[in-house]
């Protein structure tokens, strides 16, 4: 079983590039050229030189300890809350602003929920010296006011979605109208391996730094490259897809997928794709979506502004359809109360989005010498308001 994507742009059913005629030309460039790109010398040598000296890789990959002790098993957690930014994100940005200066592109646009992708696209735009346009729902700008003003700071033009729910989706609908009415000298930075090929496995690729350091770290710690688990919250699924890409056809590696179950899976306010949905097209890909019976876009629900979409990563919905990944489905309150526990626990303040893939713990019992890998995608200072009010700080 091949879980890459294939050369027509799908990983098994899903997957393909479904957009509009006018779009055609700037997509059909970048998939023409990416892999050509990304393999040049000289691209690879900013890259990594990038990753290195300005986003601070490798991010470590630390043994926690005391919730190691908690859970009688071996957690370790990989450190991408400690990158430049606060996020995994920005090992995508910095790839995705280089492969937009070598097409000649001047102008960026980015989409943004947690307004964490947002931060990194405006961060990279400063430090090349590119327009960058930054689409947020109105709702999550009001939730997540700290990356607003970061994203102003760059220098970045933040602007308010104010159609349908007014966050993620809605978001990415107007940067996709945006690229639509400028297509000739603009550069769509998506922030999640979705949207139509090459961008998933672009935007994977770029990620992979992650399963590639994880592999070489735990050699070190454990004297083995490969873990027994590693586990990764899942919304689009870009901090995933990098924690499971060079594991992905190692057969002694179970890969767990956390999505958001919101007030519950059934509740009706949930962002559990891999349970509720079925295929669809959203965003320029065909694959597993929220939808009403007759196929419209159900309003999806986290108390994470990163979660929170309706659909997911095409290379996840052939992981979650053939069985290669487990996916795990958390509530707004037990990932709320996991990452207090880390924070009492480990003295680390995790994104919410994070605290997701830490609440599997208290469901899932795992065996002494299991060794799990987490990605811990962000760090928690843009969702202090949120924990404030949850635990009445």
């Amino acid at each position: 079983m091949n879980y890459n994507v294939n050369e027509k742009g799908y990983y098994g059913e899903f997957g393909g590039a479904f957009i509009p005629e006018m779009l055609y030309p700037n997509v059909e460039e970048l998939r023409q050229n990416y892999l050509k790109v990304m393999a040049e010398p000289s691209f690879q040598q900013e890259f990594n030189q990038l990753l290195k000296d300005y986003v601070g890789r490798p991010s470590p990959l630390y043994f926690a300890k005391r919730l190691s002790e908690k859970y009688n098993t071996k957690i370790y957690l990989k450190r991408e809350d400690l990158n430049h930014t606060g996020a995994h994100k920005i090992n995508n940005t910095i790839g995705q602003i280089l492969m937009a200066k070598r097409l000649g592109k001047t102008r960026i646009i980015a989409e943004t929920g947690a307004g964490q992708h947002g931060v990194a696209t405006a961060t990279v735009c400063a430090l090349m010296g590119l327009e960058c346009i930054v689409y947020m729902g109105e709702i999550d700008i009001a939730r997540q006011a700290p990356n607003v003003a970061r994203m102003k700071m760059l220098g970045a033009s933040v602007i308010p979605a104010k159609s349908g729910s007014r966050t993620l989706k809605d978001a990415t609908n107007e940067a996709i109208r945006d690229w639509i009415n400028n297509p000739v000298n603009t550069h769509y930075i998506i922030g999640s391996a979705i949207g139509p090929h090459p961008y998933p496995d672009m935007v994977t690729r770029f990620q992979s730094v992650i399963s590639e350091e994880i592999k070489s770290q735990l050699k070190e710690h454990e004297g083995r490259e490969n873990p027994d688990y590693v586990v990764a919250c899942i919304g689009g699924g870009s901090n995933a897809a990098g924690t499971y890409y060079h594991f992905l056809h190692e057969e002694d590696v179970n890969i767990i997928a956390v999505e958001a179950a919101g007030h519950g899976v059934d509740s009706g306010e949930s962002a559990a794709t891999s349970i509720l949905g079925k295929e669809g097209v959203i965003h320029g890909c065909k694959t597993l979506l929220m939808q009403t019976n007759d196929g419209q876009i159900t309003e999806p629900y986290s108390i994470s502004a990163g979660l929170d979409y309706p659909g997911v990563g095409p290379m996840h919905a052939h992981l979650c359809k053939t069985g290669r990944a487990e996916f795990m489905a958390i509530t707004d309150d037990d990932a709320m109360n996991a990452g207090l526990e880390l924070c009492k626990l480990e003295g680390i303040i995790p994104a919410i989005e994070s605290s997701h893939a830490l609440a599997i713990f208290e469901q899932k019992p795992f065996k002494p010498d299991d060794v799990v890998v987490v990605s811990l995608s962000g760090r928690g200072d843009k969702d202090l308001q949120n924990y404030i009010d949850y635990f009445k700080i």
